[in-house]
């Protein structure tokens, strides 16, 4: 085996490995893909409270990986970080600056905005390690939520 082929298998496997997240490729740099669908994804607890409606639940990744969501349903989301979380409110922690896409980095804030069925988010940076809560403005009683980790 040549050592470029082992080297892209090995870079290859270890993101296939991340926990959580979709690899994609993004150009030189490794990428994540949240898919937000809140029929095929259902309730599970975490240690942040109950979550669902994103695939996964916990996505951890490495600082400095990109990061998108993509809708695969029919109805509009959101995916709104919920500042300094360490648990899931009880109650929806969103304003109507949800519904606007914002922010390009985990530790900066951030929401997709309303994304219709098919779209995308911006890319967003895993910036700093920490862990990141985050839910739709329009469903995040069913409960659509999640949480990132970036290490």
């Amino acid at each position: 085996m040549s050592s470029r082929y082992g080297i892209a298998l090995t870079a290859a496997v270890l993101t296939a490995c991340t926990a959580g997240g979709v690899p994609t490729s993004s150009g030189g740099g490794g990428g994540t893909t949240i898919q937000v669908n809140l029929t095929l994804s259902q309730p599970s607890k975490t240690p942040y409270g109950e979550s669902g409606g994103f695939m996964p639940a916990i996505t951890t990744v490495a600082v400095g990986t990109q990061i998108r969501f993509m809708n695969t349903d029919s109805f509009p989301h959101t995916a709104t970080e919920i500042p300094n979380a360490t648990q899931f409110p009880s109650g929806s922690p969103f304003g109507v600056s949800a519904l606007m896409q914002h922010g390009t980095t985990l530790s900066g804030g951030f929401s997709s905005g309303a994304m219709q069925g098919g779209a995308s988010s911006q890319t967003i940076t895993a910036d700093r390690p920490g862990t990141y809560l985050f839910g739709c403005f329009f469903h995040y009683g069913a409960p659509m939520r999640a949480a990132i980790i970036a290490q």
